[in-house]
């Protein structure tokens, strides 16, 4: 293949992330036909639905594929990394971005994930892991404080309990032990609670050369102040504006390494490595790593990133990720994300959504869907998290306003949001030191 030469796309996904990366994606010289699945209203305005495919089935994905004349698979979710869609993919021949089913173990147990940062030495939370309650319940009492309680495996940006107290701890792995997870629960890990403020910092690699892209700070709590339950993610921001040249360089040893000590246990890990991180007292330290984009970081970290990004993944695939062009805008991009009332909980579907079309006439505004559909030429909501809506400007305060002006433009019936998202980040790196 050229480096000239145009390259069908089939996008798997149905977020905010993945329509992110069609935005991208399509900006590219190189992209020819895309495909997309499932999708959602967003998406599939602007990409062929690849019908009836399961986005998860590792055989049924690399038949599409071939059927198709696809030359890039990217794989927007964690589940379908799991469970083995990029070896499928990249058997059949076809170029594929997105780690394979061990190096995605990353992501699909903590516990693996936890194995890897101890042999790579990486700075990360001490932890114990067990495979009943009871064991768990007492190093809980001994611990005797704040800690986290975390099921192994994919829980849908569930099964993570932060624990202020013993006794939400203790709720928290009976939660885990009594089924509510699935397979995801039937291992726990329990982990110190770090302290400070918290800071992603997304990598693509070959599993050689590690490129770090922009840091990005979410907002995981429902409501307000950083209360309520942990959601998806309700808001971010790119870059995160009190991260020291020293603290970046430290994140991006901690993945250079992790990458390295996989591929001395013989993983290559090829796609996107999202290192979630707790800047503290004592230097960044590595809450979770995650196989793929972070939703909601991609919605602010791809329109700040200046490259093709076929030529990008298609690198990350064949090992020339040496070879990339990425460059940065000197700008800050802020996201806030509209909900359906009741989100992370129980919520209803197919409320008219309205008004984007007049947010994305404000200058830097660019509304990403996440959980909408298309219902007989109506767009409606089809989740708990709706749309994104991000705005870019040449200041932090500047993009934080264009994008809760663009927000209020937008409605439907049940539009929640947070008002706060990145008015912390504009009080300073002393928010944190409470």
């Amino acid at each position: 293949m050229s480096e000239s030469e145009k390259v069908d796309i089939l996008l798997l996904g149905a977020g905010g992330r993945e329509h992110a990366l069609l935005r991208k994606l399509v900006e590219s010289s190189r992209a020819g036909k895309l495909w997309a699945a499932p999708g959602n209203g967003g998406i599939l305005a602007e990409a062929t639905l690849a019908e009836g495919l399961d986005q998860d089935d590792p055989v049924a994905v690399a038949d599409f594929a071939t059927t198709h004349g696809i030359g890039l698979v990217v794989i927007g979710p964690e589940a379908p990394l799991v469970e083995g869609v990029g070896d499928a993919v990249r058997a059949a021949g076809i170029a594929c971005f997105g780690p394979n089913g061990d190096a995605a173990q990353m992501e699909g147990s903590k516990l693996f994930a936890k194995q890897v940062m101890e042999r790579a030495g990486v700075p990360t939370a001490c932890y114990q892991s067990f495979t009943k309650a009871g064991p768990a319940e007492a190093y809980v009492r001994e611990l005797d404080g704040p800690c986290v309680v975390k099921a192994d495996g994919l829980a849908a940006g569930k099964g993570v309990i932060v624990a202020q107290t013993t006794e939400q701890a203790l709720a928290g792995v009976r939660e885990c032990f009594s089924g509510t997870f699935g397979e995801a629960g039937k291992t726990v890990v329990v982990e110190e609670m770090l302290k400070g403020p918290e800071c992603s910092l997304l990598a693509l690699t070959d599993g050689k050369t590690v490129l770090p892209l922009a840091s990005a700070q979410d907002h995981k709590r429902a409501l307000e102040g950083d209360l309520g339950p942990n959601t998806g993610g309700m808001g971010v921001y790119s870059p995160v504006p009190f991260v020291t040249p020293e603290e970046h360089e430290a994140m991006v040893d901690i993945e250079r390494r992790v990458v390295a000590q996989l591929a001395a246990d013989g993983i290559t890990y090829s796609g996107c490595l999202y290192g979630g991180f707790m800047l503290t007292k004592d230097g960044p330290k590595v809450l979770e790593f995650n196989a793929r984009f972070g939703d909601p970081e991609t919605q602010v970290v791809l329109p700040r990133m200046d490259c093709d990004l076929v030529d990008v993944f298609l690198r990350c695939d064949n090992g020339t990720l040496d070879g990339a062009q990425v460059r940065w805008e000197d700008d800050f991009a802020v996201s806030v994300v509209l909900t359906s009332t009741g989100y992370p909980g129980r919520y209803e579907k197919g409320k008219v959504i309205t008004g984007i079309e007049d947010a994305e006439r404000l200058p830097g505004v660019t509304v990403y869907h996440a959980g909408t559909k298309l219902v007989g030429g109506e767009l409606v909501t089809n989740g708990g998290r709706v749309l994104n809506v991000t705005a870019v400007a040449d200041t932090f305060q500047g993009a934080r306003e264009q994008a809760y002006k663009a927000a209020e433009l937008i409605d439907f019936e049940g539009k929640t949001l947070r008002h706060d998202i990145g008015a912390r980040a504009l009080r300073g790196r002393e928010a944190w030191e409470v």
